[in-house]
């Protein structure tokens, strides 16, 4: 309860114009919403623009924030706008198709320095986890980061997606299909439950 407290706090202080809020903000945040960003364009460069063009559209749009809603989602909406925008742009096929191009996971993503023997197959198998994901369509590689990258509730995600619950669960659903198949298919032989 202390966290939602302080996040209130920062986000009162921010609509009042103060802009160590802002950094208080950005601190809390820039990890998780970074990597979502990443995940949705794969590419650590846009990612990191993104990520500045939220943080400058949270500072412009503070004032239009709803403060009985949850800034979480509001901030994670509006790195998702931006992003979507984004792939519209450099990739105007639709958002919902697999992707065919091998893509690896950024050294930031990846577990470093494994000590023994179950932290090294757990590294490849997070690898593994990581290739499958990156194949997906982004309409349900979003939702899968959303819910298991971030912990996001489905209600959060919903807001987020401006989408129903009912919608967020069919996502939820065939995103985690698709990616036990896609694991399936590149990796005969695991068990992927």
């Amino acid at each position: 309860m202390e966290v939602l407290v302080g996040l209130e706090a920062e986000v009162s202080r921010l609509r009042r114009g103060d802009l160590d809020a802002l950094a208080e903000l950005v601190t809390r945040y820039q990890h998780r919403l970074y990597r979502y960003l990443l995940r949705i364009v794969r590419q650590p460069a846009e990612a990191e623009d993104l990520f500045q063009q939220t943080w400058l559209r949270v500072a412009t749009q503070i004032r239009h924030f709803d403060p009985h809603r949850s800034f979480e989602a509001w901030l994670f909406t509006l790195a998702r706008n931006l992003a979507i925008d984004y792939l519209r742009r450099v990739r105007p096929e639709s958002l919902d198709e697999r992707e065919e191009k091998d893509y690896s996971t950024p050294a930031s993503l990846r577990v470093s320095d494994p000590p023994a023997l179950e932290v090294v197959i757990a590294r490849e198998r997070m690898q593994q986890i990581a290739e499958a994901m990156d194949a997906l369509p982004v309409m349900y590689r979003e939702v899968l980061a959303l819910r298991f990258e971030e912990e996001m509730k489905l209600e959060e995600i919903a807001e987020v997606l401006n989408a129903p619950i009912s919608t967020v669960k069919s996502r939820l659903r065939r995103g985690l299909e698709s990616l036990r198949q896609g694991l399936e298919a590149r990796f005969p032989g695991a068990e992927w439950q």
